[in-house]
């Protein structure tokens, strides 16, 4: 057994990463920081990714972009052919991009129910199913991560679709976890607890939420985006080698309170 010393653990070096959702956010800070650790990105997103590709070309690394609505889960074969042809092969899946839609159960519909399930949960699976099939006929292996959230713990309120897709996301990383494992693919996910990004910015608005949220929190303040970047790199690299199935929260301690 060949030990390695902390730099090789987390190095990224001749890693291609695709993330979805890189334009903004959460997925701009963990496509970044994948960046900095060394791995070339591809960012899906619906929008132009040029902050992102920026700050990713400044950290020496090639930066790819494939447009894509993330609600059609039949691109996703295409996506991941397409991500191949640009950077040579994918060794990293990060799925990221995510929609909440917010109204009382009682008058929640299933519009709002039909596309947080797709972006949420149908695309995710299908692109680690297709991110996977090129890792096996590579014989690279590969790193997938998927991004839950608190509420994959916890049920919430006026966010029943939601909810359900981030839970039903967490048991999927789960079952590839266990189908993979043995095939050199590690599948493990995310949980972020409460950033400050678009996704929540009704929440932040809100004095009365803002309030009870940060009481509640014992870092006693909102995440950014770059506090997942240690998170995504520990997944993505070979320190992380024999963790399957694992759903990692990064919130700041709101599960420990």
């Amino acid at each position: 057994m060949t030990l390695m010393g902390p730099t090789q653990l987390f190095s990224l070096n001749g890693k291609v990463a695709v993330v979805t959702g890189a334009n903004t956010g959460l997925g701009q800070g963990m496509a970044v920081a994948l960046a900095q650790a060394g791995a070339d990105i591809v960012a899906v997103s619906r929008s132009g990714a040029a902050e992102t590709e920026r700050s990713v070309l400044a950290a020496g690394r090639k930066f790819h972009e494939i447009r894509a609505d993330l609600q059609e889960s039949k691109q996703c074969a295409a996506i991941i052919a397409q991500a191949v042809a640009a950077a040579g092969h994918v060794d990293i899946l990060v799925n990221n991009a995510g929609v909440i839609r917010r109204n009382d159960a009682l008058e929640f519909t299933e519009q709002d129910w039909d596309v947080a399930l797709d972006v949420n949960l149908k695309t995710p699976f299908f692109l680690a199913q297709a991110a996977a099939q090129s890792m096996l006929r590579t014989g690279r292996g590969g790193k997938i991560i998927n991004v839950v959230s608190m509420l994959s713990f916890q049920g919430g309120i006026r966010t029943a679709s939601y909810t359900a897709s981030k839970s039903g996301l967490a048991g999927i990383t789960r079952l590839l976890a266990n189908e993979w494992a043995a095939r050199g693919i590690n599948v493990n996910a995310i949980a972020p607890g409460y950033f400050a990004t678009n996704n929540t910015t009704a929440l932040r608005a809100d004095e009365t939420r803002n309030r009870d949220i940060l009481a509640r929190i014992p870092a006693a303040r909102w995440g950014t985006p770059a506090d997942l970047g240690g998170a995504a790199v520990f997944l993505a690299s070979s320190a992380s080698d024999y963790v399957h199935g694992t759903v990692l929260p990064v919130d700041g301690g709101w599960l420990a309170r």
